[in-house]
């Protein structure tokens, strides 16, 4: 990984096979061909998750039929 803390430089990534097949599934069903943007919000979604823990809080996704389910880390 990079040494730069500023993160602006480059950084190389190995997937393994698992990763690879989630990677390319999100792609198809979001439609892309970009898998930086995909790894990008699901960062994203994964730093709200901790900065939300770190608050004292949950983060939850609610359905359309009012049902809750967590979002852990």
């Amino acid at each position: 990984m990079s040494d730069d803390a500023r993160g602006v430089g480059t950084v190389q990534v190995e997937l393994n096979n698992t990763l690879a097949e989630l990677l390319a599934k999100l792609c198809i069903e979001l439609e892309t061909e970009d898998y930086t943007g995909v790894i990008s919000r699901a960062l994203g979604l994964l730093e709200m998750v901790q900065r939300t823990k770190r608050q004292g809080g949950r983060l939850c996704f609610i359905n359309e039929r009012g049902e809750t389910a967590d979002v852990v880390a």
